[in-house]
């Protein structure tokens, strides 16, 4: 008798233990969707600041690979918000088609995630060697003396925007000192861009050096660069173990709802 009744009594504890997995996988889903709406933000913010740092040092980026990498970005912050509202739908209410669209946009957004690591660490590699052989040639053809060119100005704009000087520092510029400022050319200076904004009469001359800032424009693009792609290399990774997290919640409520059309199938049909 006590078998019959332990017999008897695994398939209630089955139907329990189902229950409770399937209200919890909708729990893990309602909570993922909101946390989708806040990945949305930061992924928004990442690629926002990836366009504008290109937008701002266009001149220093030969190549477009960055402003890709930041509209990349914004889509999948884009993407992300039907995502959440998908997750937090299926929770309250099944819906195989919903189900499916979900799953669907988790591989696409996994798809995303992939490509902007990669391009992540490929910029981080490629991009520091071309700004540093695009710099050192702009410095050399510096020519702040008379109407500047575009690569002029914006040597100047980055030096006023980074308040830095030269690539490595400020001795680069002894090396194109005469077509970089208004000083006589017995004397040693840089553009008037490498000055600080409190000294109103530097003039960039090297007996000043407090007046100026010493600091290479190089390292500290190479750190805003590096900053911006560690952020984005590390929102990816989250989110997409925040990703398989909804898939494996969003397969146990599709592996408990079966499709409809499929239902002719079942033994009972035919029984």
């Amino acid at each position: 008798m006590r078998r019959v009744r332990a017999v008897m009594m695994l398939p209630s504890l089955w139907c329990y233990e189902d229950s409770w997995l399937r209200s919890f996988a909708r729990s893990l889903l309602r909570f993922l969707g909101f946390i989708f709406w806040g990945m949305a933000a930061a992924m928004a913010f990442g690629g926002v600041s990836v366009i504008l740092m290109y937008k701002n040092y266009r001149y220093l980026f030969q190549e477009s690979f960055l402003v890709f990498h930041g509209w990349l970005a914004v889509a999948a912050a884009l993407i992300l918000l039907p995502t959440g509202v998908l997750a937090i739908s299926i929770s309250a209410k099944s819906s195989r088609y919903r189900q499916g669209a979900l799953m669907y946009l988790l591989l696409v957004l996994l798809c995303l995630e992939v490509s902007l690591v990669v391009l992540a660490q490929f910029c981080s590699i490629w991009m520091t060697s071309e700004l540093k052989s695009t710099m050192s040639h702009l410095v050399d053809q510096y020519n702040g003396t008379h109407s500047q060119t575009p690569g002029s100005r914006a040597v100047d704009a980055v030096q006023r925007k980074l308040q830095c000087c030269g690539v490595h520092n400020y001795t680069d510029w002894l090396k194109a000192t005469a077509a970089s400022c208004h000083l006589p050319a017995e004397k040693a200076c840089v553009p008037e861009s490498c000055c600080k904004e409190k000294y109103s009469l530097c003039r960039g001359d090297l007996g000043h050096l407090e007046q100026l800032f010493q600091e290479g424009c190089l390292k500290k693009l190479e750190d805003r660069l590096h900053f911006v792609m560690l952020y984005m290399f590390w929102c990816c990774t989250v989110l997409s173990v925040l990703e398989l997290l909804a898939g494996v919640s969003n397969g146990i409520l599709m592996r408990h709802q079966p499709f409809r059309d499929l239902r002719i199938l079942d033994s009972s049909t035919f029984s």
